[in-house]
């Protein structure tokens, strides 16, 4: 009988493919964020990586070798034997780590890397990563005190200057804590993403919706969550950008790696945006946010209340459209729209944003229906019809989000000219 993968790696990129046939030792200290390590190795499996856990004697009396086997369906090292598993993981094989993520590291083990100190199973594959050119990523977790003693963070510094990348620790009740799991994933990628279309490149987005306040605690708004504009965000930065977002009300994941202004009406979204391309040269401008079109003329200062009014009429003024005035003011950036329609056949979905397209002098349109469950405001995934100027046409299939907003990147290189259309 053949013998079958284990049942734990059916997640394998299950959220996504960014991390497909990349190999990532995860290797885990005597830190009680150790805890965290299997939720690490489960979101690093489920964007494609196969990951191996690697564990020091103290790690291994916080938790259980059983747990990361049964997280990432391979059995973890937790002593070297004669199989000479760090040269197995790391040393110059053929099917070596892509690389090495120490998370979490203890003051100890950084002090052991510096010094090439081998005692533990983690540190000799630290040594033979490092020798072999292997990315290493160390995430320090440890008491605030610690983090804080001179030795320790020249430590760090001589880690970095050895070109091992170093996740700064958030300081939280005394104790420099490991970062959010989907920043270290966001990390990794940055690291191992070789595709860097956007290097140098400063791009600005918009993303989320806009509110208009009737009164202090009730607005006109619309559904949209911010997904699609910060995947579009998480995705530039991964591709090399030096990417700004100006951000309205939404529920997304804030990515890392990109400068967030956060903004609440339209008329905040407007300053900010014309703000920012005055004060900067943009290459890219991303114009993805839900903006409402209307505002109260008038926002009452107390809350009104239903038992005064039985009714209640409102005087809306237009917002200004920010996607009319971004070419005039930044005439040197490329400009991409984003367009929601509803219920529209395809073709007079493409006639729409294409004249809106023309009206607003953009470079390009992306343009969705948003009647449809799977491709609406708060979906999960979205399917695109990107158009430009000549009114070429291409459709990026209903995919999640992140691949959406990867693909439509692509897209935009190729009519910037960075990259060549593939087809």
């Amino acid at each position: 009988m053949e013998k079958q993968p284990h049942p734990s790696k059916d997640i394998i990129s299950s959220d996504g493919d960014t991390l497909s046939g990349r190999i990532i030792v995860l290797g885990i200290t005597g830190s009680v964020a150790a805890v965290r390590s299997p939720d690490i190795a489960r979101l690093l499996m489920r964007h494609g990586a196969e990951v191996f856990s690697v564990m020091s004697k103290a790690a291994i009396q916080i938790i259980n070798p059983e747990l990361l086997f049964w997280a990432t369906g391979n059995k973890p090292v937790t002593k070297l034997t004669g199989a000479i598993e760090h040269v197995a993981l790391c040393g110059n094989v053929e099917n070596k780590a892509d690389l090495l993520l120490i998370a979490p590291s203890t003051a100890n083990t950084i002090g052991k890397i510096t010094c090439g100190i081998d005692d533990t199973p983690v540190t000799t594959c630290a040594t033979t990563a490092i020798g072999e050119g292997i990315p290493v990523l160390i995430v320090p977790a440890m008491h605030e005190s610690m983090y804080k003693h001179p030795v320790v963070l020249k430590n760090i510094e001589r880690c970095k200057s050895y070109g091992i990348h170093i996740m700064l620790p958030r300081m939280e009740e005394g104790k420099a804590k490991i970062p959010e799991t989907g920043e270290i994933y966001d990390c990794i990628v940055q690291i191992l993403l070789k595709k860097r279309i956007f290097k140098e490149k400063k791009i600005l987005i918009n993303a989320g919706r806009t509110v208009e306040y009737i009164d202090p605690v009730r607005v006109l708004t619309n559904n949209s969550t911010g997904k699609m504009g910060m995947a579009v965000a998480e995705k530039a930065v991964q591709m090399g950008g030096d990417v700004t977002v100006v951000y309205g009300k939404g529920t997304a994941r804030r990515p890392s790696g990109c400068r967030i202004i956060d903004v609440e009406t339209a008329v905040q979204m407007n300053e900010a945006i014309m703000k920012e391309l005055k004060k900067k040269k943009y290459d890219l401008v991303i114009l993805s946010a839900a903006i409402a079109d209307f505002r109260p003329k008038e926002k009452s200062n107390e809350k009104i209340s239903t038992h005064t009014h039985s009714e209640l009429t409102l005087t809306l003024v237009p917002n200004p459209k920010i996607l009319d005035t971004v070419k005039k003011v930044s005439p040197g950036s490329f400009i991409v729209a984003f367009r929601a329609l509803y219920h529209l056949a395809q073709v007079e979905l493409i006639d729409n944003a294409y004249t809106r397209m023309l009206k607003a002098d953009a470079d390009l349109i992306a343009v969705n229906d948003v009647s449809k469950a799977d491709t609406g405001f708060e979906s999960d995934t979205n399917e695109l019809f990107v158009v430009n100027r000549k009114k070429e046409v291409k459709q990026i299939p209903l995919a999640s989000k992140q691949e959406v907003a990867a693909r439509l990147l692509e897209i935009v290189a190729e009519e910037m000219g960075i990259i060549k259309d593939p087809s």
